[in-house]
């Protein structure tokens, strides 16, 4: 078959467009191989001269970024956990249970999702700083538990479940908890995992808080104790370039792993309601 002269066109700008994107990350990984001051040169190597393996050795064994990799991993795996276990519970409340103010209370939650969270991060810390929890990855993972847009998100898919199915369940003597684990929850399979990406991917990437909650040095997060690094090695773009990769290829290969029910989840919800 035959391709249109539009259709190149489209082909070519899609390519140029992914080639723009892939770009920046290519060259981080091709620095992250290079030898200490390479990357300086002017005008800047495209791909190493001599590979070597010294920058992400001297990442792992000099600064020990291991333990923060850890760190990172801990902390938003049980984020990620923490939130699914009290927002997909909300979310199908709003959707599909009748209580009293249930629709005042979402409404009130939709408003409060134009306000940066930045805003609420003084008041945060001051409370959990009277509650003994600064320090601790207990505080760390407080503004994770119930995010508003995870409740949004989970409410708008719910809302495409039959009542009549559920109806169905109560007639047959079924209890709600019941309701949601047997029915509900494997009919939300495309939303969990796009509510667990956004969380895992955000708890990963957050800087602002932990930096904030966060003093003990072995406590740090990766992005934290990257920043601490940069801080001493402000000219070793190598191994700063080492770093970002150990911070950035985990979280995309698991995006491209779960692409395929991340979109699904996304038009899914987008449509619902």
């Amino acid at each position: 078959m035959r391709w249109s002269a539009e259709r190149w066109l489209l082909t070519a700008a899609a390519a140029i467009v992914a080639l723009v994107t892939l770009a920046p990350l290519l060259w981080m990984l091709s620095v992250s191989f290079m030898a200490p001051g390479e990357a300086a040169a002017f005008p800047p190597p495209l791909i190493p001269t001599d590979p070597t393996l010294a920058n992400y050795r001297e990442l792992f064994v000099t600064y020990g970024i291991g333990r923060y990799f850890g760190n990172s991993l801990a902390l938003a795996t049980l984020a990620t956990i923490l939130a699914l276990i009290f927002t997909v519970p909300a979310g199908y409340a709003f959707a599909k249970l009748k209580f009293k103010g249930r629709d005042r209370i979402f409404q009130a939650l939709v408003g409060a999702l134009v306000i940066p969270g930045q805003i609420g991060m003084l008041p945060l810390f001051l409370m959990l700083k009277g509650m003994g929890l600064v320090n601790s990855y207990a505080g760390a993972l407080v503004p994770w538990l119930a995010g508003i847009f995870g409740i949004f998100l989970v409410r708008q898919y719910c809302l495409s479940i039959p009542d009549e199915m559920l109806e169905a369940a109560r007639v047959d003597g079924a209890s709600e908890g019941r309701i949601f684990t047997s029915i509900v929850l494997p009919m939300l399979t495309p939303i969990l995992v796009t509510l667990a990406l956004f969380v895992f991917l955000g708890s990963w990437n957050d800087f602002m808080w932990p930096l904030i909650i966060l003093a003990d040095q072995d406590l740090y997060t990766l992005p934290v104790a990257l920043a601490a690094l940069s801080r001493e090695h402000v000219q070793d773009n190598e191994l700063m370039m080492a770093g970002s990769v150990v911070t950035t290829l985990p979280v995309l290969i698991l995006f491209l792993a779960l692409q395929r029910f991340y979109m699904s989840g996304l038009l899914a919800g987008s449509v619902k309601g």
